[in-house]
């Protein structure tokens, strides 16, 4: 009897893993309904690693189903409350990424200040020494930066930050505990305070749209704005216009509403720097979150306590 299904594209590390809990693969959400129905009775953890809606339908298809373990720290895409509704327990893989995620964000707003990937494109052209020096970049250190949402990851981005001589400033829903850095209570007031913006708070419908035309208007021509939090926090349209009117001077990204189809007038901006959603894509750490995700499997089907809930059920 199957128990496990894993959905998603796996390391075949991570695929030997599951396979030696007994799993059977299935390559995307879409394939669950094609499954016998004596074969979906009988499953009751599933291993999830994708960014397709996982909704209450999908769950009905599985009567059994008593734990979603997602991959990644992120699961806006999984419905928490249909969940919850039928006694199904969600996981995810928090703390075991915040390095590489904030090691990122932090590479990401170096790169864009000073301006790496045209310096890079003019010697991999030819064009330095056929065109002479680059226009003068900007001076990282020192710059006022605003964290938008300080939570575990944020958190990590703003302590990086401090030995580059960094004022930090940040929003979140209440003041938190820091040694000493500015909180606001609004993100345009934010954005407003400081020169550039990272965007590090969860995805979903409490914070769609969070980054506004407001907030970008607000960052100002000097500033750039990097987001390795969920596409969805930003109004993509509102970004679009400002960086092709110059009313911001650059954008460094790693998630994009839709991806990984990102809208085309976008990409092509030269102040953008496009990453495609790498934040935690290394050995490492990709090895810690899929042990973790195991872990939550192994523990809700011998009937202990998740190690990392997601809700309480």
């Amino acid at each position: 009897m199957t128990r496990i299904l894993a959905i998603g594209s796996y390391t075949d590390t991570d695929s030997a893993a599951l396979a030696g809990m007994g799993a059977q693969a299935l390559p995307s959400l879409d394939a669950l309904a094609s499954l016998p129905q004596d074969l979906r009775s009988g499953v009751e953890g599933l291993a999830y690693k994708g960014h397709a809606a996982l909704g209450g339908d999908s769950m009905d298809l599985l009567p059994g189903l008593r734990v979603i373990a997602n991959f990644g720290v992120g699961y806006d895409a999984i419905d928490v409350e249909a969940a919850t509704a039928r006694g199904i327990v969600v996981t995810n893989t928090p703390d075991v990424l915040n390095d590489d995620v904030a090691d990122l964000a932090v590479g990401m707003l170096i790169a864009q200040n000073r301006g790496f990937e045209p310096a890079m494109a003019a010697v991999r052209s030819g064009d330095w020494s056929a065109k002479g020096d680059l226009p003068l970049a900007r001076k990282m250190s020192g710059r006022r930066v605003g964290v938008l949402g300080l939570g575990r990851i944020g958190q990590e981005i703003a302590a990086r930050l401090v030995p580059f001589k960094c004022e930090i400033h940040y929003w979140s829903r209440s003041p938190k505990s820091t040694p000493g850095w500015t909180f606001h209570d609004d993100p345009v007031a934010l954005a407003r305070a400081v020169d550039d913006m990272i965007v590090a708070v969860v995805g979903g419908p409490e914070t769609e749209g969070l980054v506004s035309a407001q907030v970008i208007e607000a960052l100002g021509t000097d500033g750039v704005l990097v987001n390795i939090a969920r596409g969805s926090v930003i109004d993509e349209a509102a970004l679009i216009e400002a960086l092709e009117q110059g009313r911001i001077r650059g954008a460094a990204l790693d998630v994009f509403r839709g991806e990984p189809h990102v809208d085309p007038r976008l990409a092509r901006l030269p102040n953008l720097l496009p990453l495609p959603h790498i934040g935690s894509a290394t050995v490492e750490t990709r090895a810690a979150m899929g042990a973790l995700q195991r872990r939550n499997l192994q523990a809700v089907l011998a009937g202990d306590a998740a190690v990392t809930p997601v809700n309480a059920v």
